[in-house]
């Protein structure tokens, strides 16, 4: 397998092909442009700053495109970062495709598709399983292949189904704990809770925030989505204010951007997987990239901390 570039150690000098992820103009302390590029491959993203940009870099440097780089990786406040000696752009004799730097879910399409299937095949409210196919088809194509987010947790190909059947597993095992648990309601809200990420951000590739995800939040475009679907259904009744609920209270707390907080069980067990899982992918992410005995980066969405991977673990 290709090394990434999260595969080599700081002091190594690289030289690679990858893809321009994100391009920040910004001004030094000395009054030149920079660039702040944000690059990726299969293995993760790393920062580099081109200094005393001009005009030609900035159109040459932009996002989606892939760039041949020759630099060093060094540590920069706990981070891994790449400082650049050498880059251009790409041309056709380089061989190098799109899809070749494109970090990807580790299950296939077909079958996180398979599973979504089988947990709504198993619900038995006829009205929550309505809702909840007839908005799965409509946002399909989007929803098994946006990210989850554009930063922290889940920010791949295919990162979003990849997060709901992660959380839908949970679900499964945590209500079988607790029988009291309504499952429909449970599988529902999960599958539910993020969907509006298919509106609130541009795509799978270079991701950013829509004009609709800065200003109403897949929060908001969510609960709207339910609203139309039971209104095309003519499905009435409490099953609908429920469902909105879940959307609307899953990050737990106003400070987390809950419109409310959870007030039935579901939504409480919603909110506590969704964050296990989060937080389980970004710690996943972070150790994978140490040896045994070493820390990792600091990870910003968990206070800042840096987390130690244990001389023991294989």
């Amino acid at each position: 397998m290709t090394r990434g570039i999260l595969d080599y150690d700081f002091g190594v000098q690289v030289d690679l092909y990858l893809l321009i992820k994100s391009a920040t103009k910004g001004i030094a302390s000395n009054g030149k442009p920079f660039l702040t590029l944000i690059l990726q491959d299969q293995s993760g993203e790393i920062e580099a700053k081109l200094w005393d940009a001009n005009e030609e870099d900035e159109k040459n440097y932009t996002a989606q495109s892939i760039v041949k780089i020759i630099g060093d990786i060094h540590n920069y406040r706990g981070k891994s970062q790449l400082k650049i000696r050498q880059i251009r752009r790409t041309g056709p004799s380089d061989s190098v495709k799109l899809e070749d730097f494109l970090e990807t879910a580790p299950l296939s399409q077909e079958e996180m598709t398979s599973k979504l299937t089988q947990y709504i095949f198993d619900m038995k409210n006829p009205n929550i399983q309505r809702i909840t196919r007839h908005l799965l088809k409509k946002h399909q194509k989007a929803f098994l292949e946006y990210p989850a987010a554009t930063k922290n947790h889940h920010e791949f190909v295919s990162g979003l189904v990849y997060h709901v059947v992660s959380m839908l597993d949970l679900a499964k095992a945590i209500a079988s704990l607790y029988p009291s648990l309504d499952k429909d309601l449970l599988y529902a809200g999960v599958i539910l809770h993020d969907m509006g990420k298919v509106v609130e951000l541009s795509g799978p590739i270079s991701t950013t925030y829509t004009v609709e995800g800065n200003l109403l939040g897949h929060i908001t475009i969510m609960v709207n989505e339910i609203g139309k679907a039971a209104e095309e259904l003519g499905i009435s009744g409490e099953e609908v204010l429920i469902l909105k609920h879940l959307v609307l209270s899953h990050h737990g707390k106003a400070e987390w951007g809950s419109p409310k907080p959870p007030l039935i069980k579901e939504a409480e067990i919603l909110h506590y997987i969704d964050n296990l899982d989060a937080k389980m992918n970004m710690l996943d992410r972070a150790l994978e990239r140490v040896k045994p005995g070493e820390f990792t980066e600091r990870v910003f969405a968990l206070d800042n901390r840096s987390f130690y991977k244990p001389i023991f673990h294989k």
